[in-house]
């Protein structure tokens, strides 16, 4: 999704701030239209309208079906997409942008001012179970000047404002009865993007093809084929034989299964740090989780560096809280959390757990410390970082049980209904460091951000001063302190930043590393004609 925070289940989202490891450029070709290309996948998209993508599986959709107002181009700066320019009010309260003229919807129909308004007023809709509502609640008017121009009035500056929206936006000819929340458009989408919705075989399949009348050009692939194969091991077999041209590696599979002379000559592979975390996220309207001295127990208890060494085979850093140190509110101050089992028991004696019966796991009221650690199937690293949680805890007396779901049911069933002890998940972030949709105490209704129900009145207080502060240094001061106070209440226990491991098919030209990873300039992709696999489809 352009510029917005998702769930990832384990296909990184491809964001970079330092590349490491680059496959050397392959020569320019001319560009020819044709071919396919085949990314895998283990995780579902679930819904395809960008207020209600959650997942990275339907953001990846998304973000070639419609197209936001700005984009980030490859060096990160904030960029006209839908919007051919914009002003900005002396006072920062007041966004005006001018739309490009002759942008189409995927079914002929003018793009226009009107459908930006219809998008924010989806947005602030209370009965639309939109994550996103945050960023436009400031938003005092929104007025349609013309059919190409539309004004955003803020009731007072917001400094993550522009990069709002980059938010994709909906077609209201089609849109404006129905509800969100059930469409059918949720799984035939239509919007304005590179690619346009061709099918959707649930667990197996999502189709696009290219849209001969996108604005910028037509892209060079005819095709864009996710296949879901939920299992990381039987997705790297279909890569090795060709089955899939571009996903992304585990730590095992990078470091210890490609780097053969096959597969050097047949694939680009790619390292850098991804923008976000991974988390152990606790439900604190558990009474247990609600004592802060437990989730620093069980913080000290579990040892991260084991975790980037022995699962990541190093390749990425401990997590100190919700910020990568690629991100410019990074506080350095905040040190990675170092296991000491001894300060772990203590904290827990403190709160009442204790080891009564000689069984060997701690209780309280006679009631053992046993809880259960949910998260997604088909992820390897995940199901090896929760056996290590589940073996560091038992060494303080904690009883972790491991249960892995199927990804759809995981997000929609468990976590956006907070039916859960304890999460082990991973969020990509923006680059505006604002974190009210994650942190902020009002944000934990259903299918919002929020969802282990963390609240402090400082950090909330923080949150809103840095949405309101323009200038860096006092924003970047905010989130230091909004850094430090989270490593100390760890509403997550915060456990490593992984580094992004792509992997592509080499008969694909003009596929560059920058700042912003690989994907920005997916458009220009391309295949010479002698070397195209798939052959073109005429559409019926």
């Amino acid at each position: 999704m352009s510029a917005r925070r998702s769930l990832t289940h384990g296909r990184s989202v491809l964001v970079v701030s330092i590349l490491l490891g680059l496959s050397p450029p392959l020569p320019a070709q001319e560009p020819a239209t044709g071919d396919a290309i085949v990314v895998g996948s283990i995780g579902d998209a679930s819904r395809l309208l960008p207020l209600l993508a959650s997942d990275s599986a339907s953001g990846d959709i998304v973000g070639l079906v419609y197209n936001g107002l700005v984009k980030y181009d490859k060096d990160l700066n904030l960029v006209g997409d839908l919007a051919e320019r914009w002003e900005i009010s002396a006072d920062n309260r007041t966004i005006t942008f001018h739309l490009r003229p002759g942008v189409r919807w995927h079914d002929g129909a003018p793009c226009t001012a009107e459908d930006v308004r219809f998008t924010y007023q989806k947005l602030i809709d209370p009965a639309v179970r939109t994550p996103y509502a945050g960023d436009y609640e400031l938003i005092e008017s929104a007025e349609v000047l013309d059919a190409l121009t539309i004004q955003f009035r803020y009731r007072e500056p917001f400094a993550p404002a522009l990069e709002s929206w980059g938010m994709g936006i909906l077609p209201k000819h089609l849109l404006a009865s129905e509800d969100l929340n059930t469409t059918r458009y949720l799984r035939d989408p239509v919007g304005t993007g590179p690619y346009r919705f061709r099918r959707w075989r649930t667990g197996e399949l999502i189709e696009l093809r290219a849209f001969a009348d996108y604005f910028e050009h037509r892209p060079y692939l005819d095709r864009y084929l996710y296949r879901i194969i939920p299992d990381q091991a039987t997705l790297f077999l279909e890569l090795l034989v060709g089955a899939v041209d571009w996903t992304g590696l585990t730590p095992l599979q990078y470091s210890r299964q490609t780097d053969t002379a096959y597969l050097r000559t047949r694939y680009q592979k790619f390292r850098y740090p991804s923008f976000g975390f991974a988390y152990l996220g606790y439900n604190l309207s558990d009474a247990r989780f609600a004592d802060v001295r437990v989730r620093r127990a069980l913080t000290l208890a579990v040892d991260h560096a084991a975790i980037v060494d022995g699962v990541l085979y190093g390749l990425g850093a401990p997590a100190t809280g919700p910020y990568p140190q690629a991100s410019w509110a990074y506080n350095p101050d905040v040190a990675p959390a170092t296991r000491d089992v001894a300060a772990a028991k203590r904290l827990l004696a403190e709160a009442g757990w204790a080891e009564t019966d000689g069984d060997g796991w701690l209780d309280r009221g006679g009631e053992p410390f046993r809880f259960t650690l949910i998260t997604n199937q088909g992820n390897e690293v995940r199901r090896q970082v929760a056996e290590l949680v589940q073996r560091h805890l038992r060494e303080v007396g904690v009883d972790v049980q491991i249960k892995i779901m199927e990804w759809s049911t995981f997000v929609h069933e468990f976590i956006d209904k907070r039916r859960f002890e304890a999460v082990l998940l991973g969020w990509s972030l923006s680059r505006d460091p604002d974190l009210y949709n994650l942190f902020h105490s009002s944000k934990t209704k259903e299918g919002e951000y929020n969802f282990v129900g963390y609240a402090n009145p400082r950090v909330d207080e923080l949150l809103v001063a840095g949405r309101q502060t323009f200038d860096r240094e006092a924003r970047r001061r905010i989130y230091h302190e909004v850094h430090r106070i989270l490593a100390e209440d760890q509403p997550y226990t915060f456990l490593y930043v992984a580094d992004a491991l792509p992997m592509v098919d080499r008969r694909f030209r003009n596929v560059r590393a920058t700042p912003a990873g690989i994907g920005d300039n997916f458009i220009e992709w391309h295949v010479p004609p002698a070397e195209q696999r798939y052959r073109a489809v005429m559409e019926r």
